[in-house]
């Protein structure tokens, strides 16, 4: 790691405030072992889960949900659900015109790393990130494997580094 990454990381923020919201049609918070993963991991690595709501794949809703997070003042957004491509997998048309600032690298990475465990099925994913105004937003896969792959060795690492520059 460079000294110049390793000095911004140094200074990011160690307790964050994030929001999980799963985009489903079909699970309940009882049923919803991907959003509950991502609370788990985020709460174990010390930051405050100021929420965890489930909407359905329905592109205003999830834009409703964002737009509250956002107003809300939480550092990070992250979602699950509705990155594939079946017709109501919808979270990036959903967020596309919200975005301020769209992370390329962070679906990018994502994929390069699923790659390495599922092979070339990591081409249906379309994950993605990017800033809502100075909030970070993640939109994650559904699948329980991929959110603990893409929280392991993307969002943890790097999430309070990305609060810090998207606060700049």
């Amino acid at each position: 790691m460079s000294d110049a990454v390793h000095e911004h990381r140094s200074s990011s923020p160690t307790v964050l405030t994030v929001l999980v919201v799963t985009v489903s049609d079909t699970r309940t918070l009882e049923t919803d072992a991907s959003g509950a993963l991502i609370a788990e991991l985020a709460t174990a690595a010390g930051h405050r889960v100021m929420g965890r709501v489930i909407v359905p794949d329905e592109p205003a809703r999830i834009r409703d949900e964002v737009d509250r997070g956002v107003e809300a003042g939480v550092d990070a957004i992250l979602l699950t659900g509705g990155t594939g491509m079946s017709p109501r997998d919808r979270t990036p048309e959903a967020l596309e015109p919200l975005w301020t600032r769209v992370l390329p690298g962070f679906g990018e990475l994502f994929r390069w790393l699923s790659y390495q465990e599922i092979g070339a099925a990591c081409i249906l994913s379309r994950a993605i990130g990017g800033l809502v105004g100075r909030t970070v937003v993640l939109a994650l896969p559904g699948s329980r494997a991929a959110v603990e792959l893409a929280m392991r060795a993307i969002v943890l690492p790097e999430l309070p580094h990305m609060v810090r520059e998207s606060r700049k």
